[in-house]
Formats: C-alpha cells, structure tokens, sequence
C-alpha cells in the first residue's frame, strides 16, 4: 500500500530532478538526454523509463538517442577534432584548466543530481566530483608535455617519433560511478586532442550531459565531446558500429565488454576495456586487525559494493578468523544505511532493480550452498517509510568454499564472502584462483612478506595495508576478465594517442630504394 510519506518521497525526487534538469538546461519535462553540437536534445527513439533507487518507482522518462543521432554527433566530433588538434598545446591546456574550475563552481549541484539517480550517498557524490575536477586539472597540465623522441637510426634520416590523437573516440561509461568515470575517461582523450562521443549507461543519463556543457562553457569547442543516451541495443550498437569511430573505450562488465571488442574487431578498431572484478583482500595474523577491518568494509560496502574493485572476497588467516568475523559482523551492522541525500548516510540502496534482484538471488543460492550469514542478508532496518527501492543490508557470508558461484562470481553489491587461509601460499592460490584480474590487498607488517605476496597477486592493482586508493597520476587497469587497456597516468594519456614516425631525408641527394634499403648508410 502506497503511503502519504512514499507519495511525498516520489515527489520531492520528480521535482528535485525536474529543477536540477532544468538548471542545467536540460528541460525537467519532457528531458532533453542528449548533448550534441552545443545543444541539448531529446531522443527520436522509444521511450526509457528511470525507477529511483529509493522508492523503487518511476522517476522521470527520457527517449532513446537513436542511430540518426549517433550520426550527427560522430560528424560533430569529427570537426570540432579539427580545430581542437589546430589549437597550441598550451592553448587546450589552458582550456582545459579553465573547464576545471568550471567544474568547482558548480560541484554541489552535479552531486546532488548524480545522487538522485544514481542512489550513491551525497558524500560520496561530493568526492567523486571533486575527483573529476582532479582529473581535468591533471590532464590540462599534460597537454603540452607529450614529447616525441629522436631515433638514432643507421641512415642519413632524421627520424622522429611524435604521438598524434586517434580522431574521433566512442566511449560508454557504466550505472555505478557514471560522473566520475565520464570525467576519468574524457579528460585524456582531450588532452591527447581527441574528440568524444561518450554514451553513458541508459540508467544514469543526466550528469555526463550537464558535465559536458559546463566543459563547453568554460571554453572547449562546440562539438569536441557529444553525449547520446540510449539502450546497448540500438545507441550502442550504432555507437561501436560507426566508421567515424577510431578507437572504443569501455567501462563495464565482462559480458558487454566483449561484445564491445567484437564490434571493434569488426572494423579493425582497438578497444580499451575495464571491467569486473572478485577482488581479494588477504589478512595475515601479522596485521594490525583494526585497520584491517576497517579497510574490509571500505573495500566492499563503499558504494554498496557497486565497484570494480570491491574487496569482496576477504581471505583471513585461520589463527585470527573467527575474531576477524566476529568483529566484521559487528561493524557491518552499525553502518548508517538511509536515504542518499542524507549527510549521514555512509551505504544508499543499490542502482537499479536487475542488479537488487540479482544480489538478493546470489545471496539467497549463497545460503542454499551452505554459506552462513553472520551480518546483513536482506532488507536493512529502520529505512524511512516509503523507501522500498534497491536497499540490501550490509552483508557477511562465512562457511564460504571456494567452489561456490558467490566465492567466484562479481556480486556487484554489498556482500562480503570471509574464507581462511593456513599459509602464504594457500593465501596466493585462493587470491589467483579467478578468471578476474582488476584488484587485491594485503595486510601484514611484515615488509618482506607484503612484498613478495603483492609481486604474486594476478591483479593490475595491489594496495599493501589500505584499500581503494586511487589517483588520477597513476594507471588503472587489469587483465583477462578484468580486460586490458588503462585508464589515467601517462599510461591512460598514451591510449588515446597513436606513434606516428616521421623521416627526413639529410642527405645532398636523396637516395632511393626499391627495397627497405633506402638513405645513405
């Protein structure tokens, strides 16, 4: 039965988003989802319909982009690319610095409309934004240092190498982190003078397209990033599918993913893919247990376990399990779990309601298996009437094998799976034994030992007393299901850039092969 408070919680999220819709030109009525050519525009496809994750109800529609958009903005792309490479190296440094201010004068407004929708805590909405204007600044400041390199080669050539932009790059971006990962994926690909047509996930359509006419605003060329929202199956397709489109970057999971490289494959278009991960967390009876249960929870129920690299397998040795689950079990219940917009809310309800049946089912197949929850396991208590969404209680499984579906596929919610360990090297072989490779931990103070273990983990990530530190300076990635290709550092820069060798003939008189054997030697 619907309650006066449900029918005010609707209402308060309708009007809320309709007046930060409108405030960032969007139109809060009939939504313009799409960014093309400095404009906001509707979709000429069928209708999407948005659920709010607190209520579980409707929350506002928005219509499909359609391929004759996908048109329009790969042409855009293409010619703003043009003047954007045309620019000094400085001049897109300063723009971009500029478009990062931009982003610091309007932080609170692009929190509190990724929160809405996407049901994260404001808090962390706040950071998230204050990480994207990290990564313009970062970016900015690249612009202008990408050096070639001379090639000594064994001719009468000069040779140089520079690295030149791809052109036009198609980017999809997931539900989870939508602002952020927009922001992680867009600055180096303008910093290395690409142009963008980004599509973010159709469950979170708004704050990539209000980011984008802030960053035009601030000075970047009408066109040079274009945002279309829609469903995989059409927008996306006609995104991955487009010959306008000279590389495809992907956040997501491994599923979509491949089908992402096929389709680039297709078109001899390379691919940087990010995907899912069964991180693991590996806790020696060396290790200082309260920061250790401290970083286990921040590593799987920050952001209610909606993370790549979530730490969702915890693997403890067996002198200290039953303290570490006991103390996990306490902890978990005393997590303030509420409405997003809440500054006390540390743990909001999952996305959307594919992923809380999903969790909800792996957990309920968890405990049929033999798992044991010692924390959590359902709908958490003391929600504020109305609140039916997505909500899943912070949760401990233990009696976990590692045979089990929920000891070695990605949950993607707040779902802490706790196994023991003996020995180093059964810590290692639990820890490798996954077709993921994104993240893993380990707490120890023992120097050597942190060392040695991290150097085994098959991960592109390892923290050694911490979890989930991530910069903007350093390169993020992993291998086999966790895909390849990285994102930020110089290594993300280089992905959105091509080596392209130049020869100069010094010679009087030229000389010229048939051959490979060309230039005086």
């Amino acid at each position: 039965m619907t309650t006066s408070n449900s029918i005010s919680l609707d209402l308060q999220a309708q009007r809320r988003l309709a007046a930060l819709l409108e405030h960032f030109g969007l139109d809060g009525d009939t939504p313009r989802s799409n960014w093309i050519a400095g404009e906001s525009l509707g979709g000429e496809g069928e209708r999407i319909a948005l659920n709010d994750p607190v209520t579980g109800r409707e929350l506002i529609v928005y219509r499909d982009a359609g391929a004759g958009l996908i048109d329009r903005a790969v042409a855009c792309a293409a010619e703003a690319q043009l003047v954007w490479s045309g620019l000094t190296a400085s001049e897109r440094g300063r723009r971009m610095y500029a478009a990062a201010q931009t982003i610091v004068a309007q932080a609170d407004v692009l929190a509190e409309l990724e929160s809405l929708v996407a049901g994260k805590p404001i808090s962390d909405c706040r950071g998230e934004v204050a990480k994207v204007r990290e990564m313009f600044e970062y970016y900015a400041g690249w612009c202008d240092k990408q050096h070639g390199e001379v090639i000594p080669v064994p001719t009468s050539h000069l040779n140089f190498v520079r690295y030149v932009p791809f052109g036009v790059v198609g980017q999809i971006t997931p539900w989870n982190a939508p602002l952020f990962t927009c922001g992680w994926q867009l600055a180096p690909a303008l910093a290395a003078g690409n142009g963008v047509v980004l599509k973010p996930s159709e469950l979170t359509p708004f704050s990539s397209v209000a980011l984008v006419g802030l960053l035009e605003a601030s000075g970047l060329p009408r066109g040079l990033v274009n945002i279309v929202n829609g469903l995989g199956a059409t927008t996306g397709q006609a995104l991955t599918g487009h010959d306008g489109i000279s590389k495809l970057v992907f956040v997501g999971s491994p599923e979509s993913g491949r089908m992402i490289a096929e389709a680039g494959a297709r078109r001899l278009v390379p691919s940087v893919l990010e995907l899912g991960g069964k991180s693991a967390n590996i806790v020696f009876d060396d290790a200082r247990l309260d920061d250790a249960i401290g970083g286990a929870q921040a590593a799987i129920f920050g952001g209610a376990g909606q993370s790549c690299v979530a730490g969702s397998r915890l693997l403890v040795q067996r002198e200290i399990f039953d303290q570490v689950v006991e103390r996990l079990a306490r902890a978990a219940a005393l997590i303030p779990v509420g409405l997003p917009s809440e500054p006390g809310t540390r743990m909001g309800p999952l996305q959307n309601a594919r992923q809380f049946e999903r969790v909800t089912r792996m957990i309920e197949e968890a405990k049929a298996a033999g798992a044991r929850v010692v924390s959590g396991g359902g709908r958490p208590q003391g929600l504020p009437e109305g609140a039916d969404g997505y909500f899943v209680a912070p949760t401990v499984l233990a009696d976990v094998t590692p045979e089990m579906t929920i000891a070695r596929e990605e949950v993607f919610g707040p779902v802490l799976v706790v196994m023991p360990f003996d020995d180093e090297q059964e810590a290692l072989a639990l820890a490798n034994a996954t077709r993921f490779g994104l993240a893993g931990a380990v707490w120890t103070q023992d120097p050597a030992r942190a060392h040695r273990v991290a150097a085994q983990l098959r991960a592109g990530t390892v923290w050694i007393n911490g979890y989930k530190t991530i910069s903007v300076m350093s390169p993020f990635g992993g291998f086999r299901d966790s895909g390849y290709g990285r994102s930020s550092g110089l290594d993300g820069l280089r992905e959105y850039s091509v080596a392209q060798s130049v020869w100069v003939e010094t010679a009087a008189r030229s000389s010229v092969a048939m051959g490979y054997g060309s230039g005086l030697v």
